[in-house]
């Protein structure tokens, strides 16, 4: 098609399907093409870029196979359950099955240690996490409207919160001096700033635990952000999707517990939950609001025929999540697979000198590579990242794409992949820093960190160098398909082969 051809055509369609408002003009989905050239494969792709850009939580599927193997009338598509086939598959209203709100409901309370109980009555189904956000936005705010967002924060916020429905972020900036920890003074600049420039603050929009920063907020942070929301008069929602991913101390501390000790307006609390991430099941597309407002509960509802969630997935999941020794064996497995696998990768990078962010949930690590730029700039962080994924080989995804203000940080998955592929994930950093654990114990015996430091830079400068003056690629980021569409070739990213 020529290009007055494709010009014609876009003049045919909506200004949504031509604008490019899905926000994957990132090196955060350009990372997953490079993967999906290349995929890693033990035997017959042991040369190709591992994925760990994608947070899915893999280390406890044997439970639930298991299970499904234990429990055949839970499908309609055995001998044991095909006589429930025509209730599952006929009409279903928006309400969804009251065993599957139920069983939600039950199974959130249980992943949040049981402190809080929750009712099947306000749970509203939703395609995913995805359509979750956006089913809030359309609820709360209309075009033009803001919500604030402590960054560092998910890349694909653009896409769930604003491209359909108009609806903009407002940055509010956090930083290492304190772990990026959310302040008072922080959110007032950003709604301050957002006034001036008359954006209506419809919100504040928080991940608890956060994504990629693997921490949790503290009942104190909880309270202020509390606070701040009321005295403003503008709508909390809490981002929940991570709650049963917690590994270690702190305990988890969740929205819920906070506001039943608070006197506050409970019609501005909303909380976004989904099976993605503490399950691993992403594919199920099983995403839920929870709210406080009545009004938004019974719009909600309404609005969620856009985006059900199968009768099928929900007959099947209802009945796993009432099995009350089911779900207590794997959350408890799962947390202690989750920080088994975090302590093995955590301490892999020790022994290169690499630290991360002290966490204590997620499936990811926040990796501090400060120290490693040539340049300390966002244009070094690229450059560093490029290296990362052509010459050794990882897909990690830079602290530029979650709106980190710092450079030099960047999100790394672990708990999408089997212990092997970890090892082997480790042992290219290993080879790619050029040293080793031995070879770090002689620097701090010579004493000389500054030439520790050095020597890493040398490492990637050298490398990005060789590889990107042979190759001319442009710093600046192509315009993006989606992860999982047919792909161009991106000059950003070009994965060996």
């Amino acid at each position: 098609m020529g290009s007055s051809s494709a010009t014609e055509n876009r003049q045919l369609l909506s200004k949504i399907a031509t604008s490019e408002g899905h926000g994957e003009n990132s090196p955060y989905f350009d990372g997953w093409k490079a993967y999906d050239r290349n995929p890693f494969h033990p035997t017959k792709n042991p040369e190709g870029v591992i994925q760990m850009g994608l947070a899915e939580n893999q280390l406890s599927f044997g439970l639930i196979e298991d299970w499904i193997k234990k429990n055949p009338r839970a499908s309609i598509c055995t001998p044991e359950g095909v006589e429930e086939f025509k209730n599952v598959a006929i009409f279903q209203d928006y309400h969804g099955f009251p065993e599957f709100r139920k069983a939600v409901a039950t199974f959130m309370s249980k992943a949040r240690g049981g402190r809080v109980t929750f009712d099947p009555n306000r749970v509203v189904m939703s395609g995913g996490a995805t359509g979750a956000n956006e089913l809030v936005m359309f609820c709360l705010a209309d075009p033009g409207d803001a919500f604030l967002i402590p960054s560092p924060y998910y890349p694909a916020f653009y896409r769930d919160l604003g491209w359909r429905t108009g609806v903009q972020i407002v940055p509010v900036d956090c930083d290492s001096s304190n772990n990026f920890k959310i302040t008072k003074e922080a959110l007032e600049a950003a709604y301050e700033k957002a006034q001036k420039n008359n954006i209506n603050v419809k919100g504040l929009i928080i991940t608890n635990p956060s994504n990629p920063l693997g921490t949790t907020l503290d009942r104190d942070t909880l309270e202020s952000l509390v606070e701040f929301i009321n005295q403003k008069n503008i709508h909390l929602v809490c981002d929940e999707i991570y709650a049963a991913t917690v590994f270690s101390s702190p305990t988890y501390t969740c929205i819920s517990e906070v506001i039943q000790n608070m006197n506050c307006n409970p019609n501005l609390i909303h909380i976004v939950y989904s099976l993605s991430k503490d399950m691993g099941l992403p594919g199920l597309r099983v995403g839920i609001v929870y709210s406080y407002n009545d009004d938004v509960v019974n719009i909600g509802r309404k609005m969620s025929s856009f985006g059900l969630v199968s009768s099928q997935t929900q007959h099947m999941l209802g009945s796993m999540l009432l099995d009350e020794e089911f779900v207590a064996r794997f959350l408890e497995t799962s947390s202690k697979r989750l920080a088994k696998r975090h302590g093995v990768f955590t301490k892999g990078l020790e022994e290169v000198g690499i630290n991360c962010l002290k966490s204590n949930a997620g499936l990811f690590c926040w990796m501090d590579l400060r120290r490693l730029l040539e340049d300390q700039t966002f244009d070094g962080e690229m450059v560093l990242w490029r290296v990362i994924v052509n010459e050794v080989g990882l897909n990690v995804s830079p602290g530029s794409s979650f709106k980190c203000v710092e450079p030099g940080w960047f999100r790394v998955c672990f708990a999408n992949m089997d212990d092997e592929t970890v090892e082997v994930a480790l042992k290219r950093i290993r080879k790619f820093v050029g040293q080793g654990k031995k070879a770090q114990d002689q620097v701090v015996q010579v004493k000389s960190p500054k030439r520790w430091k050095s020597n890493l830079r040398l490492s990637f400068s050298s490398l990005s160098t060789r590889r990107f003056d042979q190759e001319g690629v442009n710093v600046l980021s192509p315009h993006m398909m989606s992860p999982h569409s047919p792909m161009p070739h991106s000059p950003l990213v070009r994965a060996k082969t």
